[in-house]
This record gives structure tokens, C-alpha cells and sequence, in this order.
């Protein structure tokens, strides 16, 4: 059953940019929350504001107006270096291209993040182990990402968003770049993995069919987030 905590909301969020005279309002008093254990489905065409929802929600931009909340905490006010301690422990990330270090195995880049937050190799390469275990790669820890197919790497990519134990997960356009099979499997591993953690998930898809698969679906019309239904 999934909890009622709220471990990510937008609240009245705007924000705008500036080309030459020009401003270009792209987030226009948006809300938005996503409660630890649900998964949301994010469809938005090129240019509705996607990217810098995704950016906003996971602090890599201040809102001009509005707040962003953490599991309750709100943060668009807080230092820099507090932001930047709630993205590296409290929010994971997966993007369309997996951005693995090519020069380190499939294990190696699962546990050079919870080295930079402290964790010992030793400590840091279990929890690599399991979870890339956990995601059917066992027999590929040693690998480097040249090695790897599209859906192996996409997985590491995975592995290494949850490897600090997040609240939150953002994912854009995860399996963009995979077949249509190889986006199921890692699509389903994400979801059962997210669940199963408790995690909450935004996940910009233009994938219709794995959108459906969600608990909720939204999209993005005029700077707002409202609830997509689907036509049958």
C-alpha cells in the first residue's frame, strides 16, 4: 500500500527566463507532489517545460517564486551547500544518456558515489554488489560501460541513482534510447525497485505505453501540471 508521506511537492512554483527583451515564462504557479512509493508518469511534448520542471524538482535550479519541499523541508531559501547535501543524498537521478565513467567498471561507478558521501570502498562495493545483483548484472560488475549493452548500462545508471538510498528519483526519458523490449525490462526494474524501496519516482516519458503503467499520469499545459487521461 503506498504511504501517505509526501516526499516531494511543488508548490506554487514559477519560473521564467530572460532571451534578449524577451521573457519566457515556462513554469506558471505550478503544483505538484509525489508521495513516497508512487510512481508519476510526466508526458510533456518538446519545449512544455519538462527539463526545467526536472531541474527545479531535483534543486538544480531556484524557482523564481514558490517552494520546493524534501520530505517536508522546504528549500528554496536554503545555502547552496545545503541544496546541494539534500540532491546527494536525498534525490536520485536518471537520465536519457546513462553518463557513466567510462574508464571504471559497472561496480565501480555504483560505488564511487557513496565513497564521495563517506562510505568505505569496502562498504561502498557491497552495496554496489547487491543491487547490481538485484538488477540481474552479477555477472557483469567488472564490466566497463563499452562493454555493456544499452539496457546493461542504463541499469548501472540505475543502480547508481538508489545507491545512497533516496527519497526521491527523477528520471527523463529513462529508456529513450532503448528498444522497445529492453525498455520494458529496465522500465520494470526501475518501478519494482522504486516500489519496493518506498521510493517516490518522476519519470518523463514519452512512452505511452510504459506511461500507463504508472500509479498517476500527468502533463504540462501552460505552465501547469494536470492530470492526463488516457484515450482508449
Amino acid at each position: 500500500m503506498m504511504s501517505a508521506v509526501s516526499a516531494l511537492r511543488l508548490e506554487s512554483i514559477c519560473r521564467s527566463y530572460r532571451s534578449g527583451d524577451e521573457r519566457l515564462d515556462v513554469l506558471t504557479d505550478l503544483d505538484l507532489e509525489v508521495r513516497s512509493g508512487e510512481l508519476v508518469a510526466l508526458i510533456a511534448p518538446s519545449g512544455a517545460g519538462k527539463s526545467t520542471l526536472l531541474h527545479v524538482a531535483g534543486l538544480l535550479e531556484r524557482p523564481d517564486s514558490g517552494d520546493v519541499y524534501v520530505d517536508g523541508i522546504a528549500t528554496r531559501d536554503l545555502a547552496d551547500k545545503a541544496r546541494t547535501g539534500i540532491r546527494r543524498t536525498g534525490i536520485g537521478f536518471i537520465y536519457q544518456f546513462h553518463h557513466l565513467l567510462p574508464e571504471f567498471s559497472a561496480l565501480e561507478n555504483v560505488a564511487i558515489p557513496q565513497m564521495a558521501n563517506g562510505l568505505s570502498y569496502k562498504n561502498a562495493a557491497e552495496r554496489a554488489r547487491e543491487l547490481l545483483g538485484y538488477l540481474k548484472l552479477s555477472e557483469r560488475l567488472d564490466h566497463r560501460p563499452a562493454e555493456l549493452s544499452g539496457g546493461e548500462q542504463q541499469r548501472v545508471a540505475i543502480a547508481r541513482s538508489i545507491a545512497n538510498a533516496p527519497h526521491i528519483i527523477l528520471a527523463d526519458e529513462p529508456t529513450g534510447n532503448l528498444d522497445p523490449s529492453t525498455s520494458d525490462l529496465v522500465f520494470s526494474m526501475l518501478t519494482r525497485l522504486a516500489r519496493e524501496a518506498g521510493i517516490a519516482a518522476l519519470i518523463a516519458t514519452h512512452n505511452l505505453d510504459l506511461a500507463r503503467r504508472a500509479d498517476r499520469t500527468v502533463t504540462l499545459k501552460d505552465g501547469k501540471t494536470i492530470a492526463h487521461h488516457f484515450q482508449d
